[in-house]
């Protein structure tokens, strides 16, 4: 039993944002319905994939964030597929669909025809640039992608070393963060629903979403009237807080506070330092000067000696590669890697398991993600019947 398992979401989204979005719902025990396109998601194609040959039914960027999820292939321009979802939605609790502004429209499904169905339908989008009914604006309609969100937003401005140009963040967050967003909202229309039985929609955009991610950016340019750019590892107000090289690798350390401060000038054998930069201001104003001692400092060091002078006493670690985070004992102790089968490998598969930790319901990657239209007999036979709760 999940904490969400009286719940079924029908999931319209392909690729990052939105499956990551009910991935999140699928995790915490909703009854997540994939309804494919004729041919199901795109990104079912894409690599890696885990052995040779072509026998696999998807890889592992479908794997990752369809994980837990039941599949049926539906065509809305087909009249007996059209009634066969509006039959789901009579008894589904969300909707989330990731199309350009507009296109559930031209079915005829978009949010004021559901919600005709099911009143207390919670409906959700996840866009590049929102929806109208939020707030219209002359970006809807355009196509969007992570990495047009991160430019956009600010993200990519922010992100590299000063002498280079504007860089993305590695890991896809302008799907990922917006993801995020939109599973919250969806749990608070989901909390004002119990409260008054009113369905609602729920709208993310990708670029908002970066706009609050940047926070950062945007406070300092209103206090200050200056934009804020590139600074490589280190904090525009906080230091030290940056990565530095070792003989072996890069380590970070994150002494910005006194207490830290005198640990590390201690561990440095520095006590001179910390009697020369006491406050912070002192440290931030010449951080310059104060880096380049640390950094002397850290290249004689390995990265695990420098990480264990400081452990307990100075935030620091390891700037890990993915073959240290498999051998970590900790990801492993806290479930943060789970084995799934991978259908046509004849073989199991690890993928990232679920940070949202709980005492009675906790959240786990519900089996693998589905072959196309695998469940269709299942979901559409079954009719509107929920998933027994025991």
């Amino acid at each position: 039993m999940g904490a969400l398992s009286n719940l079924r979401v029908l999931d319209l989204t392909q690729v990052l944002a939105g499956p990551y979005c009910t991935m999140l719902l699928a995790d915490m025990g909703a009854d997540v319905v994939k309804i494919e396109r004729p041919g199901g998601d795109l990104i079912r194609s894409n690599p890696p994939f885990a052995a040779d040959g072509d026998d696999e039914a998807y890889g592992g960027y479908f794997q990752s964030v369809n994980r837990g999820k039941r599949s049926v292939e539906l065509d809305f321009g087909d009249d007996a597929d059209r009634e066969a979802f509006l039959s789901l939605v009579s008894e589904a609790d969300v909707v989330v669909e990731n199309y350009r502004a507009g296109t559930m429209a031209k079915y005829d499904l978009g949010y004021e025809t559901l919600k005709e169905h099911n009143p207390a339908l919670v409906y959700s989008s996840i866009r590049g640039f929102g929806d109208p009914r939020t707030g219209e604006t002359d970006r809807q309609g355009q196509p969007s992608f992570d990495l047009v969100a991160q430019a956009l937003g600010g993200v990519m401005e922010i992100t590299g070393h000063p002498d280079g140009p504007p860089t993305k963040v590695g890991p896809g967050i302008g799907d990922l963060f917006t993801a995020t967003l939109n599973c919250i909202g969806i749990l608070a229309a989901i909390n004002h629903r119990e409260h008054t039985g009113e369905g609602q929609y729920v709208d993310t955009g990708m670029y908002d979403a970066m706009i609050s991610l940047t926070e950062r950016a945007i406070y300092q340019h209103s206090y200050t009237g200056e934009p804020p750019t590139r600074r490589g590892n280190a904090h525009p107000t906080l230091f030290p807080y940056d990565a530095f090289e070792t003989a072996d690798g890069y380590a970070v350390i994150a002494a910005f506070g006194t207490a830290h401060w005198h640990a590390l000038c201690e561990a440095m054998d520095r006590p001179d330092l910390a009697a020369a930069y006491a406050t912070a201001a002192d440290r931030l104003e010449s951080r310059d000067h104060l880096r380049e001692e640390i950094a002397a400092w850290a290249e004689n060091l390995e990265t695990d000696d420098l990480v264990g002078t400081l452990e307990g006493e100075v935030p620091a670690a390891p700037v890990q590669s993915t073959t240290e985070i498999f051998a970590d004992p900790h990801v492993r102790e806290r479930e943060m890697l789970v084995a799934v089968d991978q259908p046509g490998a004849n073989r199991t598969v690890e993928i990232a398991g679920n940070p949202i930790k709980m005492s009675e319901t906790p959240p786990e990657p519900r089996g693998r993600a589905p072959l196309l239209d695998e469940h269709r007999a299942e979901i559409l036979g079954e009719g509107v019947e929920r998933p027994a709760d025991d």
